[in-house]
């Protein structure tokens, strides 16, 4: 039973409104965003700590429940799919149902764009990376979240595990799942005997082996922009941060190992795909994009993986971000679903089957605390090298918007063009 702020209706009743326009008015004047008090007393599990706990103030729902379409340009309804669907049987009088829809994320904004030059709000919600929170925030597609609605998000801070990652969404966005630290390449052992350990090393084999190597597109793929924002680490490029001025001996080694590349496929999912059939021996991952393929049986249990010991991991980070333009009591059930998702029994979820390893974007929620087929899944595939690099290891983020969506357009530009195929 969800609570409800009873004097403040009352008060409004005494204005001469109805009850449901009181809540109908509640919503507009924004008396009650937040989340339902099914959130406020639950006892969470001891080992998600303090930090991990979101005090909510008190709601309501809208005078009927609504319907959300959802749109996924990161493969993200993998983790963050039940998570939803949880809240949805568990909260009826606050939505009656969720689509789901996927695109590409260079798709996304053109999307969202028809859809609000048309007066149209088809799409409630999104589930994307830093790609498409890049290309929204960029082109002003985003309603602003924070510091606007931080009520509906106490705590926030301290409760992520990169609070720079939240920041990287500028307000625009809320982080829900992190980790799938990179670079690193998943290879066939029958086919690389000796696997490279530098950045060197791999232009030498990629040399030697030519059509044997693939990344994905860097602008719809979290292994191929990770792996491209590590490059100037490694190669002692003069501003990491600055694709347009920092990276001229990234863009040139990129240029270089480009000759020994077939094609770059517009997702990761392909590259996975031939590495498995044997069409390729070695392809840019991440930790979960190393491990996830093999659990679902893509890429052979016994293949392999390396990372780069001297240079830095790369995080990657997921988001959900709101379209300017929706109706007030949808926004209002967005913002409560949001906080819904990052309850730590919810997080927990984004384990899944390592996808995004290791996957919950909250402190303190282990793997013990995830579905008895997730922790299954993920053991069955677990390095325990990829846990000491994220305990060990010096983290960086990923681009903020403005520079990642440079990085992409350069990517297409001097290294893309003419090679990238759907």
């Amino acid at each position: 039973m969800s609570y409800r702020s009873v004097t403040a209706v009352d008060t409004l009743v005494a204005e001469g409104l109805s009850s449901n326009q009181s809540r109908r008015e509640l919503l507009r004047r924004g008396a009650v965003l937040g989340v339902s008090a099914s959130l406020l007393g639950v006892a969470h599990a001891d080992r998600a700590g303090a930090a991990a706990r979101q005090a909510t103030p008190p709601a309501v729902p809208p005078a009927e429940p609504v319907s959300l379409t959802i749109i996924d340009v990161a493969g993200q309804s993998q983790l963050t799919q039940p998570m939803i669907d949880d809240y949805v049987s568990q909260n009826p009088e606050w939505v009656s149902g969720v689509e789901f829809t996927k695109a590409t994320s260079p798709e996304l904004a053109a999307k969202i764009q028809a859809q609000q030059a048309a007066g149209r709000s088809d799409i409630h919600m999104v589930l994307t990376g830093t790609d498409g929170l890049s290309a929204g925030i960029e082109q002003d597609l985003w309603l602003k979240l924070l510091p606007d609605q931080e009520n509906a998000f106490p705590n926030l801070a301290e409760t992520l595990i990169s609070p720079g990652a939240q920041d990287l969404a500028q307000g625009f966005g809320i982080n829900v799942v992190f980790g799938n630290y990179g670079p690193t390449f998943t290879y066939n052992p029958g086919e690389v005997d000796t696997p490279p350990t530098t950045v060197e090393e791999l232009l030498a084999w990629a040399g030697e082996n030519p059509n044997r190597l693939m990344y994905a597109r860097p602008a719809n793929s979290g292994p191929g922009r990770g792996w491209i924002m590590s490059l100037p680490y490694h190669l002692g490029d003069t501003d990491p941060k600055n694709p347009e001025t920092g990276w001229e001996k990234t863009w040139t080694y990129l240029e270089q190992l480009g000759q020994h590349i077939e094609y770059y496929p517009s997702g990761t999912g392909v590259t996975m795909k031939e590495l498995g059939e044997g069409s390729r021996s070695m392809v840019a991952s991440t930790m979960g994009w190393d491990m996830n393929p093999r659990v679902l049986g893509t890429v052979p249990m016994e293949f392999k993986a390396v990372t780069f010991p001297n240079g830095p991991l790369l995080a990657d980070a997921q988001f959900v971000v709101i379209p300017k333009g929706i109706d007030e009591a949808r926004n209002s059930v967005v913002l409560n679903l949001m906080a819904w998702m990052l309850r730590p029994e919810q997080q927990a979820k984004a384990y899944d089957q390592a996808y995004f390893y290791p996957g919950p974007a909250v402190k303190d929620v282990t793997l013990e605390m995830a579905p008895a087929e997730s922790q299954e899944a993920v053991k069955s595939v677990q390095r325990p090298e990829f846990d000491q690099l994220i305990a060990a290891g010096r983290i960086e983020l990923p681009l903020d918007a403005p520079s990642l969506v440079k990085a992409f357009a350069i990517w297409d530009e001097r290294i893309g063009s003419g090679k990238v195929i759907s």
